[in-house]
């Protein structure tokens, strides 16, 4: 009985190491598309930001003039990370520019600096 189930356990065990556990995808932080940015404009207030982009998932206190928006995505059964980093400046209570990875065509604070 041995030597007629051995065939099949070999076969079973040569399957074995190309399984592996299903992967959820991991997504963390602020989702900012390219069309949000765009809506932002030089002279917002914080309240009219934060309705366009969320609540700022770094707020710091001893930098209260800086916003930063970071989004991290691993897909489902892959290794392949996505990550993005936005940081928006104000003045005065105002929007005056915006940094990082996702900026509008027409970037803001170009005029200024």
């Amino acid at each position: 009985m041995l030597i007629l189930s051995l065939p099949f356990l070999t076969a079973a065990c040569a399957l074995a190491p190309s399984l592996s556990p299903y992967r959820i995808e991991i997504q963390q932080g602020n989702y900012i598309t390219q069309e949000m940015v765009a809506q932002l404009k030089p002279g917002l207030t914080r309240d009219q930001v934060r309705f366009v982009l969320g609540t700022p998932l770094v707020s710091d206190i001893f930098h209260e003039e800086r916003w930063d928006y970071v989004f991290l995505r691993q897909r489902a059964n892959s290794r392949d990370t996505e990550y993005r980093r936005i940081a928006v400046f104000f003045e005065d209570g105002k929007l005056k520019r915006v940094e990082g990875d996702i900026v509008a065509a027409a970037t803001l604070g170009k005029s200024e600096q």
